[in-house]
């Protein structure tokens, strides 16, 4: 064959987008969306998203944005307007200091991330992530040529990685770690006895960073949350990202924000710069006023979301073969569930493992899930709180109702 008929019938494609795989939560919601299409009523307990529509005083805030004409380019880490609101936030609520220069906006909190990654990790750096973690995490790092070293907390510590798990896993080659607290898809929060811990291995291996992921700051049940940048002694090797889309259910809006030490800060706004620019004039208006207008209806959708919780929960109980640790934040249950690999469904197949169980129940009960192995804990599923009762409890009628036919 001719070099040109090689060329002509290769694909065009990089290894890099071929070596990345598909978000997975992205990937079972459009199959939900395939089956409602065709009419099949799908209960979707897949996808990351708030029901709650945003708040009223934010969409005043943006419709008035728009009659104000703001409609131009922004400046790329973010209005002057919003980094401030935003270190104000972080003075009142986690206790942190930060300069606006500190602070890079951005189209979303996972565009946060991955200006964090690409901006630190050189290939063949490895990068720590805590799992199970959220399913982008791994691909980012392979983004940016470095090498995931998953690092599992256990069911019985709520899946929460330890101080020493943590001290044992560096090498020279560690560059950062990752984590989320409150944990998607776990639900799990680190106290401040924890993060002091893993604060304090930090401390002792200068060459490590810390990503910490804080999207889901306020939908927390337990009460305090901590950030690891509260630690004096760590705190200029921590960047935090946070945003809106979980706490003001801002989803769409797609608007996050990153706090880091100066230099970090520069060069993800430099990343930034050459992929998007400055994100949404008219969400940041609206973020500004998010930020202005205080908690209370955040604080109001956590007080749902954790009855929805306890809800679920008690539903759970009385399913055979669930694992269910108690989630201290965010809108998910993280069942282990190997209990059913290798039984058979109706129509003969075999359940293999939490993809397959996952796949059986959208199929069997119209009920979407999400496979643990997506989020590197292979035996467990991850099923969405943020619906409202009757789904819930229409959902895992069903669910109990096709796991017994197993």
């Amino acid at each position: 064959m001719s070099n040109t008929a090689t060329l002509a019938t290769s694909s065009p494609l990089s290894d890099r987008i071929q070596a990345m795989n598909e978000s997975a939560t992205i990937a079972m919601a459009k199959k939900c969306r395939e089956l409602v299409a065709k009419g099949f009523d799908v209960i979707n307990l897949s996808f990351g998203e708030p029901d709650f529509q945003t708040p009223q005083y934010i969409k005043d805030a943006a419709k008035k944005a728009l009659d104000d004409g703001y409609t131009f380019y922004t400046p790329v880490p973010g209005i002057p307007e919003l980094r401030q609101a935003i270190c104000d936030k972080f003075k009142r609520d986690n206790q942190l200091e930060y300069q606006p220069n500190q602070i890079v906006v951005s189209t979303g909190a996972k565009q946060s991330l991955a200006n964090a990654v690409l901006s630190l990790v050189n290939p063949g750096d490895e990068v720590i992530v805590f799992s199970p973690y959220w399913v982008s995490y791994e691909e980012m790092v392979k983004l940016a040529e470095g090498t995931t070293v998953p690092l599992a907390g256990t069911l019985e510590n709520d899946y929460k990685v330890t101080a020493k798990q943590f001290e044992a896993a560096i090498t020279e080659r560690t560059k950062l770690i990752m984590y989320s607290s409150p944990c998607n898809p776990t639900g799990s929060v680190f106290s401040r006895e924890e993060l002091g811990a893993i604060a304090a291995v930090l401390a002792r291996h200068p060459h490590v960073y810390a990503l910490a992921d804080e999207i889901y700051e306020y939908i927390n049940f337990v009460g305090e949350h901590v950030s690891l940048a509260q630690f004096p002694e760590v705190k200029d090797r921590v960047l935090t990202v946070n945003g809106f889309s979980k706490g003001y259910a801002m989803t769409g809006w797609r608007l996050g924000y990153l706090a880091a030490r100066t230099d970090i800060a520069s060069a993800c706004e430099k990343m930034q710069s050459q992929i998007t620019s400055g994100t949404c004039s008219i969400t940041q208006r609206a973020g500004v006023a998010a930020l202005n207008g205080g908690r209370a209806s955040a604080d109001e959708m956590t007080a749902a979301y954790r009855r929805r919780r306890d809800l679920v929960l008690e539903m759970v109980k009385d399913i055979p073969g669930l694992k269910t640790p108690t989630p201290s934040g965010a809108f998910y249950i993280f069942p282990e569930v190997s209990a059913y690999f290798g039984r058979t469904a109706p129509d003969g197949s075999t359940i293999g493992n939490a993809t397959d169980l996952a796949m059986y129940l959208l199929n069997d009960a119209l009920v979407s899930a999400v496979s643990g192995e997506a989020f590197g804990a292979s035996d467990c599923i991850r099923f969405s709180t943020a619906a409202a009762d009757d789904k819930l409890v229409e959902a895992f009628r069903r669910v109990k109702e096709s796991l017994a036919k197993l």
